[in-house]
């Protein structure tokens, strides 16, 4: 739990710094390559090939993918179409994701998680009540790709990581999850990126940087390392602490004249959607047992 309560503290600052500094400014493919690139060099000189046999370096390398390399296009995308707040509040949705995968990988089907969902929509409508247009529901369903791929990405690490030996160690092969993730990032660049939306300022490259080398580098790999220490429902509680820790450093440094109210009201909405949810899952355990 250590390690989650660590990187959630150090995650709370790059939905800022990306809404300020970099969205819009700077071309977005290429900030999801330069963060994938930098954590590669963090982890390169510690991969150790021979600890993995090839279709577990394969998985590995796809999670990468999908956890980081498609999540990071969804995610930088998003900012472009909606304010900061309105991008971590929409993020609360994950741990719902989660449990539905749990669902699909053991073939059950739980109606009650579309009330819950219908639930924070609302919330999310009422953020925005006034000037509600297409680009805000694309936002909204963009971030929904990007939690979509994180939470897919923490149940396939959990999965995986559960067939690993103990002594075996994580940082000596992790730079497989990054290398899949380079493997979305060069490509998308190469398709979709703007050569002339390179960065202009110290201000961005250092933000990058900070992105790349530690948020990114550090911070998914020790994510995904204390995603196998703890419970599912201790992974999800920790998926949503981003949420306040986030809107409080935006809210407080970057965003004073935010409408309080309004994202007060929605947001309560969507945290109690989240909480209904929590507390009929605890009903279904304890009926269950």
């Amino acid at each position: 739990m250590g390690l989650l309560v660590g990187v959630t503290a150090l995650w709370a600052f790059s939905f800022s710094l990306i809404g300020v500094y970099l969205a819009g400014q700077v071309d977005s493919y290429f900030a999801v390559l330069m963060r994938i690139g930098l954590a590669v060099l963090v982890f390169l000189p510690f991969l150790r090939p021979s600890l993995l046999r090839g279709r577990q370096r394969l998985a590995l390398m796809g999670l990468g993918a999908v956890q980081l390399g498609v999540m990071y296009i969804f995610f930088y995308q998003s900012f472009l179409l909606l304010s900061v707040p309105e991008v971590l509040l929409f993020t609360i949705f994950t741990p719902i994701y989660i449990a539905l995968l749990d669902d699909a990988l053991f073939g059950r089907f739980t109606p009650f998680y579309l009330v819950t969902a219908s639930l924070a929509v609302l919330g999310a409508a009422v953020i925005r009540y006034q000037g509600l247009d297409s680009g805000f529901w694309t936002g909204f369903l963009v971030v929904q790709g990007a939690n979509l791929c994180f939470a897919l990405g923490q149940v396939g690490y959990r999965r995986l990581s559960a067939g690993l030996p103990a002594s075996l160690p994580r940082h000596s092969v992790f730079g497989w999850f990054y290398l899949g993730a380079l493997a979305v990032a060069v490509p998308a660049f190469a398709l979709l990126g703007n050569a002339a939306g390179l960065p202009t300022t110290g201000v961005q490259w250092g933000v990058l940087l900070w992105l790349g080398l530690v948020a990114s580098g550090l911070g998914y790999f020790l994510w995904n390392l204390g995603a196998t220490r703890v419970d599912a429902g201790a992974l999800a509680i920790m998926n949503n602490a981003l949420i306040p820790a986030g809107l409080l450093v935006n809210l407080v440094i970057w965003n004073r004249d935010a409408d309080l109210v309004r994202l007060g009201l929605g947001g309560a909405i969507i945290v109690g959607s989240l909480v209904l949810n929590e507390w009929w899952l605890k009903r279904r355990r304890l009926a269950a047992a």
